[in-house]
């Protein structure tokens, strides 16, 4: 009996099955009937991780030049939009900015930055809004990176005297890599907190730091896998570095605070103020408007680090490398610094307004080498119709700025390094101009291009002024090799080593 009941349920079960089915997937609000961009074939489970590689930048590209550019593909059970075009850019980070404002989850960056604490981590709000206006008013204005501009030259000076050394003794190769970075952390310590260095062990915790913040975590979108993250040991280590950037950064409050009591609590100076000194008083005043706990404190003075260091020094050695490889580029460049500079014993900032050609250098490095190539991750916060296309709210976005450096739909010759399409042009990197968004745009564009760029220009036209680079041995500058790191941030593998023959 039992048998021929089953038997006779067969038919009406398969008919009810199949009902629920043509329901589920065929139902106007299910995203078989939504227009969803084009996607790559994936993998079960782990969607299209596997296509990731050990460059993102450069794979994305490539796919992108198969399905063109604005991708939907999914990364463990996470939908995540790729933009690879100047038109998808502008869509994302202008016409649908506020919709695209959030933040990717992401767990070793909250776990570096006291629970997204900081600028860049924080999701849209009105937290991230008073912090953003700290920053943007406070600690980055005009006339607070004016008021640094005598350290930045310093420090110029510094770095040129050093390549001098070094090129005047018995073995006079150049490690330009090790010098850029300890320009650019010297400029960061000295605004952030007020000394040249952050001590023994600070540029090697730094290091990991960056590291750490451009590793995978399996865990942020395949949960049940989260264990893999304990396994490769991501998450105790960003814990690990975390708590010993705490306790550095409570003894530099520490330090401003005992300095603060032995001069009878005056402010001294505004133009000498760090970035400590500055957060410090926002604490302290009571009308401020905004609770500025000592966490956000912190979280703030490393976002200064970590947006003002890694990227800076990245930049430059992009920069020489490229002119090195390009004599003509090179020349062009060092008679230009050198003319508006003539009788001179160094570059002022003075100078870098009446230098278009370092200006165009400047952005054609940015075109090629985004620091930051896919940008920090966005998240919509609600369903979107972008470029014709259904996007759900909780969809993850990746703006792959390289590859938009490198759009042949945007740029002549790409891969070609070629300033002078510069000169005549106005597009510029501030965020206006979406086929060149090193520093993203919008509402979450890094508010910190001011202070780069004057350290950034200052630097590199005081390193053409003052000597020829040339590298070691019998290699040509076409011998280079401009193979990359793998992370957030994006430097050359190996290190820039250089003759440098003083010029003054």
């Amino acid at each position: 009996m039992f048998h021929h009941l089953s038997s006779s349920l067969i038919l009406p079960l398969f008919i009810l099955v199949v009902a629920i089915l043509s329901k589920w997937y065929f139902s106007p609000s299910k995203k078989t009937l939504k227009n969803l961009p084009p996607s790559p074939a994936k993998l079960p489970i782990i969607g299209n991780l596997h296509q990731l590689g050990l460059s993102p930048h450069r794979s994305l590209q490539a796919l992108a030049k198969k399905h063109g550019p604005l991708m939907l593909l999914h990364f463990g059970r996470v939908p995540v939009l790729v933009a690879s075009s100047a038109e998808a850019s502008q869509e994302i980070m202008k016409t649908h900015d506020l919709i695209f404002s959030n933040r990717a989850k992401s767990s070793v960056p909250s776990i570096l930055s006291y629970n997204a604490k900081d600028i860049a981590f924080a999701d849209y709000g009105e937290f991230w809004r008073q912090t953003k206006s700290i920053a943007v008013l406070q600690l980055l204005s005009q006339r607070r990176v004016q008021s640094f501009r005598q350290m930045r030259e310093e420090e110029a000076d510094i770095i040129v005297e050093r390549i001098r050394e070094i090129s005047s003794s018995s073995s006079p190769v150049v490690n330009m890599s090790k010098l850029l970075i300890s320009v650019t952390n010297a400029v960061i310590c000295r605004a952030a907190l007020g000394r040249k260095h952050g001590g023994e062990n600070f540029k090697e915790l730094y290091a990991q730091f960056v590291e750490l913040l451009g590793v995978f975590s399996v865990g942020d979108y395949i949960p049940w896998l989260s264990w893999i993250d304990r396994l490769n040991g991501h998450a105790v280590k960003a814990v690990k570095i975390a708590a010993e950037f705490d306790k550095f950064l409570e003894g530099v409050i520490e330090e401003h605070v005992d300095r603060k009591k032995r001069t009878s609590g005056g402010s001294g100076d505004d133009d000498n103020k760090d970035f400590v000194d500055i957060l410090l008083e926002i604490q302290n005043e009571k009308d401020a408007g905004f609770d500025l706990d000592r966490d956000t404190v912190k979280a703030l003075i490393l976002d200064m680090f970590t947006g003002g260091t890694d990227t800076t020094y990245s930049t430059l050695e992009w920069e020489l490398s490229e002119l090195i490889r390009n004599p003509h580029a090179m020349k062009k460049l060092q008679e230009e610094v050198r003319e508006v500079a003539k009788g001179k014993p160094k570059v002022t900032e003075d100078d870098l307004d009446k230098m278009p050609y370092l200006k165009a250098v400047v952005k054609e490095n940015f075109r090629m080498h985004a620091p930051i190539p896919m940008l920090v991750p966005r998240e919509s916060i609600q369903d979107v119709k972008l470029m014709g296309y259904d996007i759900a709210a909780g969809t993850q976005v990746l703006v792959n700025a390289w590859a938009v450096g490198r759009d042949p739909c945007s740029w002549d010759d790409p891969e070609e390094f070629r300033p002078e399409r510069f000169l005549d042009s106005p597009v510029d990197y501030r965020g206006l101009h979406f086929e060149l968004t090193p520093f993203g745009a919008g509402r979450r564009k890094c508010p910190g291009i001011q202070f780069a760029m004057n350290v950034n220009e200052l630097v590199l036209a005081s390193l053409v002024y003052s000597f020829d680079f040339r590298l070691p041995g019998e290699q040509k500058g076409e011998d280079l090799d401009m193979s990359e790191t793998v992370g957030i941030v994006i430097h050359k593998k190996l290190p820039l080593q250089v003759l440098a023959t003083p010029y003054v």
